[in-house]
Parts: structure tokens; C-alpha cells; sequence
């Protein structure tokens, strides 16, 4: 099969550095072209040595004629919001295809935009409107159809991956009810990305852990507007996120009321039921163990259904890497299903343990 050329805007971070890794071992798509406004002129591998003899392709400018005339057929925007309104009516112009991690193609609609930028305090006003119409939410389980015909994909969320994925079944099929959801998440630094700063200096970092944005986290506006298309009615969730002294993964524990005459047995047959055919999506029940090392460098995500009845709680936790199947690997997920290959390419291996 002919190789697909990917051109990885903001190559350097850890985003950038997670798709690198995942291309390099993928039969189809191959980095055609990285950008990043630092390190430019040099290889990747002088800003990542870890990365010598397997990747020294040389960094260029965003606007430098390598850029532009890139001969790649997908653009991968690894970059903060606002990045990607600017380049990417440049890069589908160019006659790319284009997935943005942010959160700036995640509402394709202005009004749902709007609301998400005066959620986290940015500019409401979108500046590529037409290309925000035409986009698809990137969450591969529930929305193939869209990504495959889509121009544009917005990656969602690392939260939002392990919040939804972790309530879906229960939320659509009415095994927990929708008011009063509790989402207790966890999260490792890295999180937070490469970018120095002094809360994420080893002292401070080190043995702590701490509650962060409870008066708004950017993640939960899409948490919510996905439960709600699933639940036909209105969601809100109680969304609390923690860093915890750990490099990787997230760990959401996700709490409801069950209704009544709703027990374990039913709750873990609809996940069951639901997910059968979802390659990266595992189901366990309360009896077996799970652990964030269990996903560590993997596509997985590990839902395990643990309901209270005893106190008529529902409860499950999910279990995401935060760098791969919460950015990088959901993303090459929705770069094979745009080009029609098989979901599972380049992915389909397990993780580092331990």
C-alpha cells in the first residue's frame, strides 16, 4: 500500500513526541514534514536524544517553504488552542486533511463553541468558522461514521476519553441515573505537558497530590454535551480533577445513583454488551484487579464496573494512558478510520509493564 505523509505541527511536545513514536512503527502513514517553533534547524533527536537513528528528521518553522509545501495528506495540529483556527484553513487550502488536539474543532457549531471559550476564558469568536461546521468529534467508539467523511477531526479530551468511555453504556441504556454524577479523576504530570513551571518543579510535585480547576476544567463542556446526546436529555456531571505524583495515565472514578432494581449483574452486562466489539476497550468486574499500569503506553482503556448495592451506587472506573489513548493514539485511531484503514493499525500491541 502507498504511505500516507503526516505533517506533525508542535513535533516537539509531548503530543507531538507520542504521534512521532506511533508513526514510526505504522506500515502506512510516515512523517512527511515536523513543525515546531523551536529547535528549528535542528533534528528532533538533538531536542529528544532518546530518538536518535529512529527519528532525525529536521525541524522546520511554521512558515517556512518546507511547511508549506509539504507534500503530506493530513495535517496533525499537536498544539494549544487557538493554534489550530489560524493553520488550519492554511493546511485544508493546501488540500490536507487536518486533526487538531485541542479543543478548537471539538463543538462544531459556533453557538457550542461560544459557550466552551467563555467556559475557560478565551475569545468566544471562532476564526475559522466554515472549518468548525464541517468538523467531527474524534471520540473513534462513538462517532466512526463522522470522522471517516470528516475534513477536519478534533481529538478529544484526555479526561473527556476516560469520563465518556467510562459512562457511556450505563448513561445510554439508563442503568444510572443522570442527575447527581460524580467524576473523581486522577491524573499524571504529564498531563500538564513539557513546559516548565513551578508547581510541576520535583519538590513540589514529589510525593503531593492536589485538586486543580474546580471552578472549570475545559474537558468537562464536552464530557457533558456527549452524555447528553446519549442520555436524550440534558447531563451535568460534578467533575473534579487531581494531579498525582505519577508520569502517566488517568484514573476516573465515576459515581451515580443506580435506579431502582438495578444491581452489578445488569450494569456489567451492558458493558459488556456494549463494548463486545470494541478493540480497545476492556470490561471487568469488581473482582478483578486494574491499574493505570495495566494501560501504561497502550491504546486500552480498562472500565472496571464496580456498583455498590448495598447503597445503591453506581460506580466504574476507567482506566486511560493520558498520552496515548487520551491524545496520541486516539489520534492515529481517528487518522486510520479517516483513511479507511483498519482501526487497530499501528496500535494494536500492549503497553510497557512495569
Amino acid at each position: 500500500m502507498k504511505s500516507i505523509g503526516v505533517k506533525l505541527i508542535g513535533a516537539g511536545g509531548y503530543g507531538g513526541l507520542g504521534m512521532i513514536e506511533l508513526l514510526l512503527r505504522h506500515p502506512v502513514f510516515k512523517l512527511a514534514t515536523l513543525v515546531d517553533v523551536d529547535g528549528v534547524g535542528k533534528p528532533i533527536s538533538a531536542m529528544w536524544p532518546y530518538l536518535q537513528d529512529y527519528c532525525d528528521a529536521v525541524i522546520v518553522a511554521p512558515d517556512s517553504p518546507e511547511a508549506l509545501a509539504s507534500d503530506a495528506a493530513v495535517a496533525v495540529c499537536a498544539t494549544p488552542d487557538g493554534v489550530g483556527q489560524i493553520t488550519g484553513p492554511k493546511e485544508t487550502a493546501a488540500g490536507r486533511r487536518l486533526l487538531d488536539y485541542s479543543g478548537d474543532y471539538r463543538f462544531n457549531s459556533l453557538d457550542l463553541y461560544r459557550q466552551y471559550a467563555q467556559r475557560i476564558g478565551r475569545d468566544p469568536a471562532h476564526k475559522a468558522p466554515d472549518l468548525l461546521a464541517s468538523s467531527a468529534y474524534g471520540l473513534s467508539e462513538l462517532h466512526r461514521k463522522e470522522i471517516a467523511a470528516a475534513p477536519v477531526v478534533g481529538n478529544p479530551g484526555c479526561f473527556a476519553v476516560s469520563c465518556i468511555l467510562g459512562l457511556a453504556p450505563a448513561v445510554k441504556d439508563g442503568l444510572v441515573e443522570v442527575e447527581g454524577i460524580v467524576c473523581d479523576c486522577k491524573t499524571g504530570v504529564s498531563g500538564a505537558g513539557k513546559k516548565a513551571a513551578p508547581q510541576f518543579h520535583y519538590p513540589e510535585r514529589y510525593d503531593a497530590a492536589n485538586a486543580y480547576r474546580l471552578s472549570g476544567h475545559q474537558h468537562v463542556m464536552e464530557i457533558e454535551r456527549e452524555l447528553s446526546v446519549l442520555a436524550g436529555r440534558d447531563v451535568r456531571v460534578t467533575f473534579t480533577p487531581q494531579v498525582v505524583p505519577m508520569t502517566r495515565g488517568i484514573l476516573s472514578t465515576l459515581y451515580g445513583r443506580l435506579p431502582r432494581g438495578v444491581g452489578q449483574a445488569d450494569v456489567l452486562a451492558a458493558y459488556r454488551g456494549f463494548y463486545a466489539d470494541e478493540p480497545f476497550v476492556k470490561v471487568r468486574d469488581a473482582g478483578q484487579a486494574a491499574s493505570t499500569s495495566d494501560v501504561r503506553g497502550s491504546n486500552r482503556v480498562v472500565v472496571t464496573v464496580a456498583c455498590d448495592e448495598r447503597t445503591g451506587t453506581f460506580r466504574a472506573v476507567s482506566h486511560i494512558d493520558n498520552l496515548v489513548k487520551g491524545q496520541a493514539g486516539s489520534a492515529l485511531q481517528n487518522l486510520n478510520i479517516m483513511f479507511g484503514l483498519a482501526e487497530t493499525l499501528g496500535l494494536d500491541q500492549p503497553g510497557a509493564h512495569p
